[in-house]
C-alpha cells in the first residue's frame, strides 16, 4: 500500500435500493404477500438471502449501508408492511432514506396526484410540482414507519433537475440519483460535464454514482451484480489515489438471488462478503459513510474517470458468464 494513502481517507457509501414487486400489475393485491415475503426476505432452501441477511453481514464487520427504501406500495397495501421494513433496518443500527418507483402511483387507493391515471415509470415523467407532491407523500409514509430521511434515489436513476428543485423543496438536502450510464447526462443537471462525484446543485448535494471506463470503451457503475470483486477493489484504491470526496456502491434487497428469487446467487454472495471484508480491513482508508449526519463536500474540479484492469474485467465476464449460465 502506498504510503501517501495512509493518511487519507475515501467516504464510502455502501447503498441498497429497497423495494417490493409484485412481478407484474395483474392480481397484484392476491400476489403481495407471497411477493413481499420473497423481495424481503429472500426464502431460499439454503436460508434467507434478502434484506435481514444483507444487514446482518454489514453488521457483522461493523459497516455501516445507506438502505433507500420505497414507500408508495404502501399507498396500495398500507403502512404495515413499509414499517416492517423500516423496523428491520432500524433494528439493524443502519440508515434509512427515500426512494420512489411512480410505477406505484396509479395503483394507490388514495389519491396521490390529480393525474394519476397513467403508469409513469420515471420521475422525470412528472412535472415540478407533481414531482414535489410526491416526494412529500414519500416523505410522508417514510416517517408514518417510523424513519426521518434526509436524501433521496429516483427510482430507475429516472431523475431530472426539476428533481433536485422538488427534494430542495421538501428540505431534503441530499440526493443520489446521477448515474452516468443511465439518464444523468440528459438531466440537466451540470450540463456539459459528465458527474462521478460530489457536487452541489439548486440547493441540493448530488452524490452520483461511481462509474468506471469498463475496459470496451463504455461507462459501467460500481454495483454488486455488475462489477467483479477485483474491478471493485481496483476502483476503490484508485478513487482513494485520486482523492475524490465520494465512492457510491449500489445494490438490492434482493441482489443476493437469483432473477427468480428462488436460490441465492454464489457469485454475487461471495463478491459481498469479500468486498465487506475488504473495507473492514482497510478501515484507515474507507470510511463507510452515511447521509443522516453528513458534513458535505464537493468535487472540483471534477476528478480523472476510473477505469478498470483488464484482469479484473477478464475475471468479471467469467463470473458473469457463470451467473447466466446458472442462473
Amino acid at each position: 500500500m502506498p504510503a501517501r494513502w495512509r493518511t487519507t481517507m475515501l467516504n464510502v457509501f455502501f447503498t441498497v435500493d429497497v423495494e417490493v414487486w409484485c412481478d407484474g400489475w395483474q392480481d397484484i393485491d392476491g400476489k403481495f404477500a407471497d411477493s413481499f415475503r420473497r423481495y424481503v426476505y429472500g426464502p431460499t432452501s439454503r436460508g434467507d438471502y434478502g434484506l435481514p441477511y444483507t444487514l446482518k453481514v454489514l453488521n457483522d464487520h461493523g459497516l455501516h449501508g445507506v438502505f433507500f427504501v420505497e414507500p408508495l406500495f404502501a399507498a396500495r397495501f398500507g403502512v404495515a408492511p413499509l414499517a416492517e421494513i423500516v423496523g428491520l433496518i432500524r433494528d439493524a443500527k443502519q440508515e434509512v432514506q427515500l426512494h420512489l418507483h411512480t410505477e406505484w402511483v396509479d395503483e394507490a387507493r388514495e389519491r396521490l396526484l390529480d393525474d394519476d391515471q397513467r403508469k409513469r415509470q420515471y420521475l422525470r415523467q412528472f412535472s415540478l410540482n407533481e414531482q414535489v407532491q410526491l416526494i412529500a407523500a414519500g416523505k410522508r409514509l417514510i416517517e408514518e414507519a417510523g424513519a426521518q430521511i434526509t436524501a433521496f434515489r429516483a427510482g430507475g436513476f429516472g431523475f431530472n433537475i426539476d428533481t433536485l428543485r422538488a427534494l430542495a423543496a421538501n428540505s431534503v438536502a441530499f440526493d443520489s440519483s446521477y448515474n452516468a450510464t443511465h439518464f444523468g447526462p440528459d438531466s440537466g443537471v451540470m450540463p456539459g460535464r459528465i458527474l462521478s462525484d460530489a457536487v452541489e446543485c439548486e440547493g441540493v448535494y448530488e452524490y452520483p454514482m461511481s462509474i468506471f471506463e469498463d475496459g470496451t470503451g463504455s461507462l459501467r457503475h460500481v454495483q454488486l451484480t455488475s462489477c467483479s470483486y477485483g474491478e471493485m477493489e481496483g476502483l476503490l484504491w484508485q478513487a482513494l489515489e485520486a482523492g475524490r470526496n465520494s465512492f457510491v456502491v449500489l445494490s438490492h434487497n434482493f441482489e443476493l438471488l437469483n432473477p427468480g428469487k428462488t436460490r441465492r446467487d454464489d457469485v454475487v454472495v461471495r463478491r459481498f462478503h469479500k468486498l465487506c471484508a475488504f473495507l473492514d480491513r482497510h478501515r484507515a482508508q474507507f470510511r463507510l459513510a452515511g447521509f443522516s449526519e453528513l458534513t458535505p463536500r464537493t468535487a472540483q474540479p471534477e476528478p480523472p474517470l476510473l477505469r478498470a484492469s483488464l484482469a479484473a474485467k477478464g475475471l468479471r465476464v467469467i463470473e458473469q458468464a457463470y451467473r447466466w449460465r446458472f442462473r
